[in-house]
């Protein structure tokens, strides 16, 4: 009878149920999954997108004032 017996499990929630209440543990969770979001979303910007990567041409480059010069 370690921390996996389910009645172990059943009087930890009722006891925190009962210091915190229903509404604060409600707010926590919704609060811990936006930040999940958050996460996950910054995460996913660093990522340049791959077709900008295959869009370039690989024999021309670009000049600071944006046009093109072709390699010989």
């Amino acid at each position: 009878m370690g921390f996996t017996s389910p009645w172990h499990w059943l009087v930890v929630l009722l006891v925190v149920v009962l210091i915190f209440g229903t509404k604060k543990l409600r707010n926590l969770g919704g609060d811990l999954g936006e930040a999940v979001r958050g996460f996950r979303k910054g995460l996913s910007e660093d990522e340049p997108p791959a077709s900008l990567k295959s869009d370039e041409d690989p024999t021309s480059t670009a000049s600071r004032d944006g046009h093109e010069q072709h390699r010989d």
